[in-house]
């Protein structure tokens, strides 16, 4: 069998480019649907088994790594429009020959730009010299494979397998669903030559947009001419997004907005901003038309390494965090450290704290780049502020980010739906829910003061040595980050915290902890109350020996201008007032 790479290599030889500039859009598209190349690439495209891992292995091989996301979707290329063909094959292309790239690019703007770019494909194809073969492999694919001719997503794809007894009474069902997304370190992801979003949005000639308020008042003058210059109509909506905001209120807010604008159930969402507009906007997503795809522009560290990329859509409701939910990953999920140049120091250290999770039980060397980068990190805004962007700081940045999102993805994705309970990411958030909004802390302190007694746990059941233990609280001091806070000591919360996440896990703590040495993880099942309350106060002894006795660097939300979720909590229910929203159209 050939490979998907060969063909694509062997296509990339052979195709006419003078077709490719022809006056006449329509006869060039009937000419190029017509050569042998092009069926034969056509046809491996569709047979290429896009959720396999072979496929991925083999793009890797081919150093071709950024055109594998399209030829994923190519798959179900016959089912969609020629504009959205001809710009998923330019983006294929392009990662094994540039120069062959950039002429399926201008073609596909030129498709796109004119009236034959929402042609649909097979349409076009059964109109061509070879019409009868075309016809022929669409009723072929009507009975063997549907996802390739009438795809409802290019992004997933389900199969079954049943068994009935004879009569049919007693009938046993196994399901199977798999997904693709892409994640993205993206420099300036608003500058127009940068057409990782142009690319996503040209064949649907719009973008409905979520944007944070925040994010709308630095940059979106920017995303509007970004899109603006690529001649797609931005359909902009301006969500307040706090903590606060974090209720199904919000969500359905959102829901009545995308039916009054008409969004198509293949159409991608643009979610612009942080981690509360990714938890509400990708479960809005994933509630309208029960599967609508979005894509995750996150603007800042917690939204760029971890709930940017995440599966867990969520929202809060009757006093506890993210009750409401959906697995619903991004299709697309991008991560600028441009962004990061506006952002309040506090909110650095905040997100900083989701990377220092990852790198305490799941890589070392990321663990030993943080010590290295430190406090430049916070100063630089990640190597975008008051310093050169392609110095020392910035690659550093660039690669911490880089593998921060590594880490998240190789641990979240393998457990996709959370069927089980062995989870490196959800170190630091075993007992900081209890206590998070009840303190008014920001997640990042919480959780920290979760991961530095985390890590005092692992010492105690000598799972690390003491010169590690310190090294990690260390780590999370230096970027002024919390290792205590007062509210610990209340029993009752930090209790009751622990009642609630053994619920959570199916009856189970598994709290995980770094465990055999720094970047590995063990899991913590068996903790009574007593022993609790006892390594608190042991913790709380060895906090008192750290700078500010362990206290973080504005560690509240209101240090950062933040609603107090500690004095408002009260006011926010089901039934509170919906968030504020204006929308702006482009």
């Amino acid at each position: 069998m050939t490979k998907t790479t060969s063909a694509v290599q062997a296509f990339v030889g052979s195709y006419d480019r003078d077709v490719l500039t022809a006056p006449d859009l329509e006869q060039a598209a009937l000419t190029m649907s017509s050569s042998q190349p092009f069926k034969e690439l056509l046809l491996v495209l569709i047979r290429c088994g896009a959720f396999d891992e072979a496929l991925g292995q083999e793009f890797a091989a081919a150093n071709a790594i950024e055109g594998l996301a399209a030829c994923r979707r190519l798959r179900s290329c016959l089912g969609g429009s020629l504009g959205s063909f001809v710009g998923l094959l330019s983006e294929l292309l392009s990662a094994f020959d540039a120069e062959a790239g950039q002429a399926w690019s201008a073609f596909a703007k030129r498709v796109c730009q004119s009236e034959l770019g929402e042609t649909k494909l097979m349409s076009l194809l059964k109109r061509s010299a070879d019409g009868e073969f075309f016809s022929a492999l669409a009723e072929e694919l009507v009975a063997n494979d549907p996802h390739a001719i009438y795809p409802t997503s290019s992004y997933r794809s389900g199969s079954a397998y049943v068994v009935s007894t004879d009569d049919d009474q007693n009938i046993e069902a196994v399901m199977n669903s798999s997904t693709f997304t892409s994640v993205k370190v993206v420099e300036n992801s608003l500058d127009p030559s940068e057409t990782t979003l142009s690319d996503l949005y040209a064949a649907h000639g719009r973008c409905v947009a979520l944007v944070d308020r925040n994010v709308e008042e630095y940059y979106g003058t920017q995303l509007e001419q970004y899109f603006a210059h690529h001649g797609i109509k931005l359909d902009k909506l301006v969500y307040r997004a706090m903590e606060v905001d974090k209720g199904i209120h919000t969500v359905e807010r959102m829901l009545g907005d995308f039916k009054r604008l008409g969004v198509s159930r293949n159409e991608p969402v643009l979610i612009a901003g942080g981690g509360v507009l990714a938890d509400t906007g990708g479960l809005a997503c994933s509630l309208y038309h029960r599967n609508t795809p979005y894509v995750m522009l996150s603007t800042s560290i917690v939204a760029g390494i971890d709930a940017g990329p995440s599966p867990r859509t969520c929202c809060d409701g009757f006093g506890y965090k993210n009750l409401f939910g959906a697995y619903h990953a991004p299709v697309v999920s991008i991560t600028d450290r441009f962004f990061f140049k506006s952002l309040h120091g506090g909110w650095l250290r905040h997100g900083i704290a989701e990377i220092i999770k990852m790198a305490t039980v799941k890589d070392l060397e990321l663990f030993c780049d943080l010590e290295k980068a430190g406090e430049a990190l916070i100063e630089t805004r990640f190597g975008t502020l008051d310093c050169d962007p392609n110095g020392e700081i910035g690659a550093l940045s660039q690669k911490i980010l880089a593998a921060a999102l590594r880490s998240y993805v190789e641990a979240e994705y393998g457990n996709l739906y959370e069927t089980h309970q062995c989870r490196p990411h959800a170190y630091g958030h075993t007992w900081s829910p209890g206590f998070e909004i009840a303190s008014g802390l920001l997640h990042g302190h919480a959780m920290s003061i979760g991961m530095g007694f985390g890590a005092y746990l692992s010492y105690r059941e000598e799972w690390i040595a003491e010169d590690e233990m310190h090294r990690i609280m260390k780590l999370i001091s230096s970027f002024g980050l919390s290792l205590w806070h007062d509210i610990v000591l209340d029993e009752e919360i930090v209790w009751e915290a622990q009642v609630k996440i053994v619920q959570k896990r199916g009856g189970n703590l598994v709290a995980p902890l770094p465990k055999g040495a720094i970047g590995q993880c063990g899991y913590l099942n068996d903790l009574t109350r007593g022993e609790l309350k006892a390594a608190i106060a042991d913790y709380q002894a060895i906090c008192n020996t750290y700078p500010r006795k362990g206290w973080g660097v504005e560690a509240l939300c209101s240090d950062v201008g933040l609603e107090d979720p500690s004095t408002i909590a009260h006011r926010v229910s089901l039934e509170s007032a919906p968030a504020e929203v204006e929308e702006v159209l482009v």
